[in-house]
C-alpha cells in the first residue's frame, strides 16, 4: 500500500510541475511588454485590453516624431494562431490603417506585418525593449 501512495505522489508532483512547465511556456508566448522599431527608434508598450491585443507609442528617440507619443498603433487585433494575432495596423506618423498580422517569434523578437488588399505588404522585425 505504501508503494502506490508514493507512486501517486510522484505522479501528481510530476503533473504539477508539468503544468506549472506550461504555464510558463503560455506565458513566454505573449507579446506584452515594450518592443523597439528598428526603423523609427520608436517604442511600442503591448498590452492586453479585453483579451485582445493593442499597442501604443510609448517614446521615440527622433523629437520630430514626439507627437507620436500616446498613440495606438494596434488595437483590438485577435489571436489567430499560437503566437500569432490580426488587426488594423495604424501608421503613427500618417494614420493611414493597414491589414496587419503580429507574429512572436520568440522571447525577443516580435515581427510586424502591415498590407494593402493583401498583395502590397511589409513587414519588420522588432526587439524586446529590457
Amino acid at each position: 500500500m505504501k508503494g502506490v501512495t508514493i507512486r501517486l505522489s510522484l505522479a501528481v508532483g510530476c503533473g504539477f510541475a508539468l503544468l506549472i512547465g506550461l504555464g510558463t511556456a503560455a506565458r513566454a508566448a505573449e507579446p506584452y511588454g515594450t518592443w523597439l522599431r528598428p526603423s523609427t527608434g520608436s517604442q511600442v508598450r503591448f498590452y492586453n485590453c479585453g483579451g485582445k491585443l493593442c499597442g501604443k507609442v510609448v517614446a521615440v528617440t527622433d523629437q520630430a516624431r514626439k507627437g507620436e507619443i500616446g498613440k495606438s498603433i494596434l488595437h483590438g487585433a485577435v489571436k489567430s494562431g499560437e503566437n500569432t494575432w490580426t488587426g488594423e495596423l495604424i501608421d503613427a506618423g500618417t494614420g493611414k490603417v493597414y491589414s496587419g498580422t503580429v507574429t512572436l517569434e520568440n522571447a525577443s523578437a516580435l515581427s510586424l506585418q502591415g498590407c494593402i488588399a493583401r498583395i502590397l505588404c511589409q513587414s519588420e522585425t522588432w526587439t524586446k525593449v529590457k
